[in-house]
């Protein structure tokens, strides 16, 4: 699929993965809706980044704000051909921790939002994709979702977070053999640690600590690294139906 052609539909795209993602497709020449609940990083995106560029506040994890944003970005671009989930949360905690047991609302809502919204996504949007004119090489649309490398080495405290991601892996290979008839690709993405907001509120020399678990590059990955990736799963049509770990190497440790 050719980037200057593309209309994109991204999730959590006002910051880290999805803003490097978001600005990569608009630097080589395609339109984006960035999708998001934090409305003045969104807002501020779109306007710099001009016409090719419009900003919904959306919670993924609602069937009418998604669709509604889905309608928005139809009437501003006239498709969507390409979907990039990048919306999710994190938590921390023991499922037998100092307070007592693991709470069922932040289990719930993790996988709410990071499993349950990424498939409310895509199975909104692929279902205006199926009705795309196929371009030349036969595509209908492409959907990259995020997963992380806690769905393969989840570390302790990190079972909601890992349930959810590791759902997210599951979940490709199915939904790519059902959209293979469409023409509509399906792939996952699972980073290892990279410079996003959950990192933000660390001091420098924490950063540099869990950067330095990595075996090469030696550091934190950048969010325009996943965006590369992003670009190459878009270009690239034999990338269908699986999971790329983006992680220098990493193979986390239980703490």
């Amino acid at each position: 699929m050719d980037m200057k052609q593309v209309v994109a539909f991204v999730t959590g795209g006002a910051s880290g993965l999805g803003e490097a993602t978001v600005r990569r497709i608009v630097n080589d020449g395609g339109k984006v809706m960035i999708l998001d609940l934090a409305v003045e990083r969104g807002e501020k995106l779109a306007v710099e980044l001009g016409g090719s560029a419009l900003f919904q506040k959306t919670d993924v994890s609602s069937a009418e704000s998604v669709q509604a944003a889905l309608e928005k970005t139809i009437e501003g671009f006239g498709r969507v051909d390409v979907v990039v989930n990048c919306a999710g949360i994190g938590v921390a905690e023991k499922v037998l921790g100092k307070k007592g047991p693991h709470a069922l609302e932040s289990f719930s809502k993790t996988l709410q939002v990071n499993l349950i919204g990424s498939f409310n996504v895509i199975r909104l949007a692929a279902a205006k994709m199926v009705d795309n004119e196929p371009n030349a090489g036969g595509e209908r649309g492409v959907i990259i979702s995020t997963a992380s490398v806690a769905a393969f080495e989840g570390q302790i405290g990190q079972a909601a977070y890992s349930a959810s991601k590791g759902g997210i892996v599951g979940m490709t290979l199915p939904i790519a053999r059902e959209m293979a008839v469409h023409c509509i690709r399906v792939m996952t993405i699972a980073p290892g640690l990279f410079e996003t907001p959950m990192f933000d509120s660390l001091p420098e020399e924490a950063r540099k600590s869990l950067g330095a678990m990595t075996p090469f590059p030696c550091r934190l990955g950048f969010p325009e690294e996943y965006a590369l990736l992003v670009k190459s799963i878009i270009e690239n049509p034999m990338l269908n139906g699986s999971t790329i770990r983006l992680d220098g190497a990493i193979r986390m440790q239980p703490r």
